[in-house]
């Protein structure tokens, strides 16, 4: 299970089966997971942030094929 939690171009994911609303749910997730997923979306040529702990960021540099090919090796890396 993966949630995100985002504001506006900012966001992150979590490895939980539970909604993530403060530091102790954070803390709850499973950070070994995210690391699996993590790896598998840079081995696709995806680069998030390395912790569930820190931001990524959507810009208007990034365009429709860009979403698309996240959307790709996320699916891709799930699986």
């Amino acid at each position: 299970p993966v949630r995100a939690a985002r504001f506006g171009g900012v966001f992150t994911l979590f490895c939980s089966a539970e909604p993530v609303t403060d530091l102790a749910s954070a803390m709850r997730c499973d950070t070994k997971l995210y690391s699996k997923l993590f790896h598998g979306l840079f081995d696709r040529g995806i680069y998030i942030a390395p912790s569930q702990f820190e931001c990524n960021f959507v810009s208007a540099a990034h365009s429709v094929a860009d979403a698309d090919a996240f959307l790709s090796a996320f699916e891709a890396s799930v699986a």
